[in-house]
């Protein structure tokens, strides 16, 4: 089925939350931990109803966030979700109070338990208003953002497409990118303040109701983290602080001298070779073309599932107006079919879409085929999935690319290891403001270009109207929409780069490993999942020093071979 004709019909609260309180009548009643089972297995079944109805209607919001039907859906939604959330609330509680939970665990794995324990945390019926008010608010910004029009010489664009200008081979064209982007930020600067102070109040407030001291604790828990917690994360930025920002501000230094600039301005940092920017040398169609063969290469079953995305038409990467700015892979459970959005803006970036966004589908199917629903599994582990893919598919970018496919390694490889600290300065960023939710819009901004010099202390925003005053994070989407969220992104690229140094000494051997990695998504930690590839946890001491040493050496490889 394509995606577009899957049917659409709303899944009202009064009709969930009936058939849910069957089902835990029946678990109250089981007489055996099979009984348990079965009953999970039903609640399941009508949960994936809600899943797939919400998820329909999220995208195609965000397909056209001027869709009036769909904005309606979102606004019920906005308002349901905690309603459902209660009444799984109930479910769960239902599951963990059972005298059958200890046989039951023999028969279900008992990751699903703890993460029933660790979602009990994040609710009470005494929020939901206030978790209302917080899915507006995110709707409200996401609407912002798709319907935010930027001028760029006379035109106005989308941000997706303006910031495709910031990997122009003019200096000059990205400077006055970087100009417009700042302007019009600086014009609309009241509503980005209002919304986030909106989005921190409210945030605290539901923590404080849930009896947390602030909302970071409550953070992480929504997040879903069985395997790690606040303290691990510290000591990961930590020791990105001493391990990864001075490899990447040596690096920095060389390209710097390499295209002959003065100082890295922000407006540069997406540049790290000289000459023309490595770009797709093909059009749309011949990118999916390409695509397909690139995957059938790699792994026939790959190959295929690939095929079955596009059967399914189940990409939507054209950048048009109207449209949300960023870029997701999502998933309609009931039809075990994932969805890839993102904004095609001519840049190497284009490419990594096909290579990130699909990463995080093919995990997704075999999740479908491989997992149960419920398992706990965090989002670094999904970008896991992803980010590796990245670097699995770097064999074959002559095919995208063109004379320029190694220049397109070389800045990948630049590009995810830069990547790390910015990722942190976005995590720690965030616990300021939530640690500290009386700052004032102008103290966030202050403590943002703080983080900004002790992480990139080889960046400069000096001269950008509104971006030199500590701005650049409002255009992050995932710290308004996603809290906590970003460090996933860190934690996973540190892996991905393990897998590129493990594809460069044995493909085969790292694609299997890789592929494994997928199909035990879930059913076992994250630690575990990164033991079984041979890889090192970068919790573990002294990881990052051995991310950075790799990394530093596949880079400089690649570096000779720029022309």
């Amino acid at each position: 089925m394509k995606v577009s004709e899957m049917p659409y019909q709303r899944i009202t609260v009064e009709e969930f939350k009936e058939q849910a309180e069957k089902i835990i009548a029946k678990i109250k009643a089981a007489k055996s931990a099979e009984d348990l089972k079965a009953a999970r297995d039903e609640y399941n079944k009508i949960s994936e109803e809600v899943e797939t109805a919400a998820s329909l209607a999220n995208c195609r919001f965000t397909l056209n966030t001027r869709d009036e039907f769909y904005n309606a859906e979102m606004d019920y939604y906005d308002n349901a979700m905690p309603l459902f959330s209660e009444i799984e609330n109930e479910y769960k509680k239902a599951m963990l109070d059972s005298p059958y939970r200890a046989d039951a665990e023999k028969l279900i794995n008992p990751r699903v338990f703890k993460g029933f324990e660790m979602s009990l945390k994040t609710f009470s019926p005494e929020v939901i208003e206030d978790l209302q008010a917080e899915n507006a608010l995110v709707t409200k910004y996401s609407k912002f953002m798709g319907e935010l029009a930027f001028e760029f010489e006379g035109e106005k664009m989308p941000l997706s497409v303006l910031r495709g200008k910031l990997e122009d081979d003019s200096r000059d064209v990205r400077r006055k990118a970087a100009e417009a982007i700042g302007k019009t930020m600086e014009e609309n600067a009241d509503t980005f303040d209002e919304i986030f102070d909106g989005l921190v109040k409210v945030r605290t407030q539901i923590a404080r109701k849930l009896g947390y001291k602030n909302f970071v604790e409550l953070g992480y828990y929504r997040m879903g983290r069985v395997d790690y917690d606040k303290k691990m994360v510290a000591a990961f930025r930590k020791g990105v602080e001493t391990d990864i920002v001075p490899a990447v501000a040596e690096l920095k230094e060389r390209i710097k001298n390499r295209l002959g600039l003065d100082k890295i301005m922000y407006y540069d940092d997406a540049i790290s070779v000289t000459g023309e920017m490595p770009r797709p040398v093909i059009d749309t169609l011949a990118i999916f073309e390409n695509a397909l063969k690139m995957y059938h290469d790699m792994k026939p079953e790959i190959g295929d599932f690939m095929q079955r995305m596009l059967d399914a038409e189940a990409f939507d990467v054209e950048a048009r107006d109207g449209k949300f700015g960023g870029g997701y892979c999502t998933t309609f459970a009931k039809y075990k079919q994932p969805f890839i959005l993102a904004n095609f803006n001519g840049t190497s970036g284009d490419i990594d879409v096909i290579t990130h966004e699909f990463g995080h589908a093919l995990a997704a199917d075999y999740m479908f085929r491989f997992a149960e629903p419920d398992y706990p599994t965090g989002m670094e582990t999904h970008e896991c999935h992803s980010m590796s893919m990245e670097f699995l598919c770097h064999r074959w970018m002559a095919d995208f690319f063109g004379e320029f496919s190694e220049k397109y390694k070389y800045k990948h490889t630049v590009d995810a290891l830069s990547f790390i600290p910015y990722g942190v300065i976005v995590d720690e960023f965030q616990h300021i403001v939530y640690e500290n939710p009386d700052l004032t819009p102008e103290e966030r901004k202050s403590e943002y270009l703080k983080l900004e010099a002790v992480y990139r202390p080889y960046l400069s925003f000096e001269g950008i109207p509104h971006l030199e005053q500590g701005t650049r994070w409002q255009y992050q989407m995932h710290i308004y929409e996603s809290p906590f969220y970003y460090i996933d992104y860190c934690i996973a690229q540190c892996v991905a780069l393990g897998f590129l140094c493990l594809s460069r000494e044995n493909f085969d051997s790292a694609l299997e490993k890789y592929v494994d990695f997928l199909k035990s998504t879930g059913g076992i930690s994250l630690p575990e999942l990164i033991e079984n590839a041979g890889l090192t946890s970068p919790f573990e001491s002294g990881a990052l020093r051995k991310t950075a040493i790799g990394a530093a050496n596949v880079i400089k490889e690649l570096e000779q071979n720029l022309n």
